[in-house]
Order: C-alpha cells, then sequence, then structure tokens
C-alpha cells in the first residue's frame, strides 16, 4: 500500500486504532468525574440544575463510556496479531498490568455502572451517589494501569532479562518506574481538561443559538473554572514531565527540540519553529532564540541540551514528526490558558454569557483538549523510536510476520468500520449536545401519578380506568 513496508503498516493500523481508542477513555474519565461533583452538588444544595445537568451528561456518558469498552477491546487483539514478538518478550509484565486493570477498574466500572445510570429512582440518594462516585474511581484506577504499563516500556525497570524475555523481579519497580508518576498526571490533567472543553464548547453553542438557560450557563461556569485551574497546572506537569525524559530519554528531547549538534561550548538556543530534515541531519528555516533551550531544559546556561548527532543514526526517532506534534500540543495548551484566564475575566465584569466573541472561541476550542492530547500520545510513543521497551526491544523485532497484502487489508476494513461504527456513535452525542440539558419540568418520570420510580404494576401508572378508555 503506497510503498509501504510491513512493519509501516502495522505501526501505522496501530496508531490509526489507539487513537480512536484514546479519545473515548478521555472524555470517560472527565465526565464520570463531573457527574459526581454534579450529583454531590445537588444533594448538598437541592439545586435542581445540578441534577439536570446530571441527567445530561450521565447520557452523553453511556454513549461514550460505550465506544471506549469497544474501540480498547480490538486495539487489544492487535497484541497477539500484529505484536507477537512483544507479547513474547514483554508478557510476564504487561499481561499481568493489564489484567490488574480488569480485576480492579473494569470490574468496578461494570459493577456500578447500571446503579448509576438506571437507579437514579430505584435507589436511595446516598447508595446511587456511591455508586457514581466508584465509577468515577473505576476509571481513574483504569488509567493508573495503562499508564504504568506504558511508562514502563518507556522507562523500564524492576525485571531481569533471561533467555530473550523479561521476567518481573520488584513489582513495585515496575509499576512505579521513573516515568510514570509525571505520565499520570499529565494524563489526568489531559483528560479533564479534554472534559471542560467539551463542556464549556457545548455551553457556548447552546448560548450562541439564544439558549440560556440556568442549566446551561453552570455548564460555562464550571467548565471555565476547571479550564483556569487545570490549564496552568498542565503546564507545570508538563515541564517536570520533560525534564525526566530528558534524563532517561534524551534522543526524544534532542527530537523535540530538532537541535543536531552542539557547537563549543555555547548553550543551546531554542528553536521555536523549523523543518528538521532527517538525510540533510539539520533542522531547516528555523527561528530560534539563544540559549533559552539551556535555560529551560538544563535551569542554567553551564550546560548543553543533547544532540540527535550524538546518537547513532538508528537509534534516532522521527524528528520531523515529533518536532511539530509537540509544538501542537504546547501550542494548544497556551490557547487553553488564555481562554480560561479570559472566561475568568468576563465573568468576573459580567459579561461571560453575552460576548458572542468569547462564546466563538469557546466553541472553537471544543475539540483542542483531543487534538493536545492526541499531539501528546504521537509525541510521547513517536519519540521512543525505534524502541517499543526502551532500549531492550526495537520495533522491528516486537512485529509478527505478516505480509505487506495481509496488513493493508486489515487496515483498509480498519478504516472503513472504524469510521462508520464510531462515526455514529459520535454523531449521535453531538444530537444529545444539540438537544441541551432540559429542565425540571420536561424531565420523564418512570413511574406513576406523581412517583419518581417504576411501580411494581406495569399497568399502574395508567391514570384511567380500562372502561373509561374504552368509552
Amino acid at each position: 500500500m503506497f510503498g509501504a513496508e510491513a512493519i509501516d503498516l502495522a505501526r501505522i493500523q496501530f496508531a490509526f486504532t489507539i487513537s480512536f481508542h484514546i479519545v473515548f477513555p478521555a472524555i470517560t474519565i472527565g465526565l464520570a468525574s463531573y457527574l459526581a461533583v454534579l450529583e454531590g452538588l445537588w444533594l448538598k444544595t437541592r439545586n435542581n440544575t445540578y441534577r439536570n445537568l446530571y441527567h445530561f451528561w450521565s447520557r452523553i456518558f453511556a454513549v461514550n463510556f460505550g465506544m471506549g469498552v469497544v474501540s480498547g477491546l480490538v486495539m487489544a487483539y492487535q497484541f497477539g496479531t500484529h505484536w507477537s514478538g512483544f507479547s513474547a518478550f514483554a508478557g510476564s509484565i504487561t499481561g499481568p498490568l493489564l489484567t490488574y486493570e480488569v480485576l480492579t477498574a473494569f470490574f468496578l466500572e461494570a459493577g456500578f455502572l447500571g446503579v448509576m445510570l438506571f437507579g437514579w429512582d430505584r435507589v436511595g440518594r446516598g447508595l446511587h451517589f456511591f455508586a457514581t462516585c466508584m465509577v468515577a474511581l473505576g476509571t481513574l484506577v483504569s488509567m493508573f494501569w495503562i499508564l504504568s504499563s506504558n511508562s514502563w516500556m518507556q522507562t523500564p525497570q524492576g525485571h531481569e532479562v533471561i533467555d530473550g524475555a523479561v521476567v518481573p523481579v520488584d513489582w513495585l519497580r515496575v509499576v512505579f518506574n521513573p516515568s510514570f508518576p509525571y505520565r499520570l498526571a499529565h494524563m489526568a490533567l489531559a483528560a479533564f481538561l479534554s472534559t471542560a472543553l467539551f463542556v464549556a464548547s457545548s455551553a457556548a453553542w447552546l448560548l450562541l443559538k439564544g439558549r440560556g438557560s440556568p442549566e446551561v450557563r453552570k455548564m460555562l461556569s464550571m467548565a471555565l473554572g476547571m479550564l483556569a485551574l487545570t490549564a496552568p497546572l498542565q503546564a507545570s506537569v508538563g515541564d517536570l514531565h520533560g525534564l525526566n525524559t530528558l534524563e532517561h530519554q534524551p534522543a526524544k528531547i534532542a527530537a523535540i527540540e530538532g537541535h543536531w549538534d552542539n557547537s563549543g561550548a555555547e548553550p543551546t538556543p531554542l528553536i521555536l519553529f523549523g523543518w528538521p530534515d532527517m538525510e540533510r541531519e539539520e533542522t531547516r528555516f528555523k527561528l530560534e532564540i539563544p540559549a533559552l533551550g539551556s535555560l529551560l531544559l538544563m535551569h542554567g546556561l553551564d550546560e548543553q541540551v543533547p544532540a540527535l548527532k550524538e546518537f547513532a543514526p538508528e537509534d534516532r526517532p522521527n524528528a520531523t514528526l515529533v518536532f511539530w506534534s509537540f509544538r501542537l500540543m504546547v501550542g494548544l495548551g497556551g490557547l487553553m490558558i488564555i481562554l480560561g484566564f479570559l472566561g475568568c475575566y468576563l465573568r468576573w465584569k459580567g459579561r461571560v454569557y453575552d460576548s458572542r466573541p468569547f462564546l466563538r472561541f469557546a466553541l472553537w476550542m471544543g475539540p483542542a483538549g483531543l487534538v493536545a492530547l492526541l499531539a501528546g500520545w504521537f509525541t510521547t510513543e513517536v519519540g521512543r523510536q525505534p524502541w517499543v521497551v526502551y532500549g531492550l526491544l526495537r520495533t522491528q523485532e516486537a512485529a509478527s510476520s505478516h505480509g505487506v497484502m495481509h496488513l493493508s487489508l486489515s487496515l483498509t476494513l480498519f478504516v472503513v468500520v472504524y469510521l462508520a461504527v464510531f462515526g455514529t456513535g459520535v454523531a449521535y452525542m453531538l444530537q444529545l449536545v444539540h438537544k441541551g440539558p432540559q429542565g425540571q419540568d420536561a424531565l420523564p418520570t418512570s413511574g406513576g401519578p406523581g412517583q419518581q420510580r417504576t411501580p411494581a404494576r406495569p399497568l399502574s401508572a395508567v391514570d384511567e380506568t380500562f372502561d373509561d378508555a374504552t368509552a
């Protein structure tokens, strides 16, 4: 297909499926916590605005959760079909970590999801709130195990290599590997940011359409508050993550910076824009600020940032892709900070719900969190190349021995099916957003006259007799 080799097609297919998948868990994580906050506020204040928002977003959460589960199962099968070398080499570590995720997070979510979605009028308020909190906790626990597994692939430790396969010798060091705390915090904040932007964009769209109900205003207010809090915090965590990457994966940092060689003892400049050319081994058309690279990464002017030419050509990641994916992530992060603080300023001025330019800005920033999330994952995963398990197993050694025709066919089928199935799911979610949250009077009841519960005898919900109905 298009002159690509089998290994390239396998990588493209896995990148395609995981890019689709990661979008849904990110929104699931953020919405689950948002629902727990909404229900907690309703229980505390009895303000039905929070209850109405809970019912509105729980429907969207249910659709998103289902698509996340389906896309995750499909992706997991590729470890055996396309990456059997990786499974044989690292399965003794990644297998148990993914099993822990199922035994803890997935069972927790599945056990309480039914109560959360269908038990509002069927169980006590305390039990329902507990179920919502357990589902939210389950999404966070799931993220814990997935990030632990992936972080071990970035910074492996706590193992020995015996007969060509890794064997765990210290599970605490495996789970809490050097990059794990930074990547866990980075991903959690990315999920909350993505959800806050989704909620803010939905509210902005409804306000622009003249539907400024109390629920819509509360949506925008809460989302902008979360954005103003988490966006600057994400920048700080990202800086710490970068320093950790500099220590353990210096080639990735060199690619992110587009920095090829160190001349003399001068501090390293920061390249703002340019085009890293892998063949010519230079960054062309670059715009740089002298010494700022050393100041940001080394926190001083006495040390230089590692350069790509310090690594063998076969050990360098694709600097062109990593360079630009990182800048896309950082650029969108800067816009998020601006949106958050501008929202706080307009709220202080009393114009946050009426400023149409600001609402359009919030509307167009809706996908920014997910785009930045994908750009960050591309930076992380492509920057790890040519390694699957950094320093231990190369990508070429991890792939299964499939032909180009087989992988071309499977990739084509994946693209067609994913666009059809998940495109339909996303369209349905957007339709739910289009309807907007309903007020108290518009919420349907689920029981008999004047009741909010399902009766033991369904016909008791009818408020006229059979003879009256047939008269």
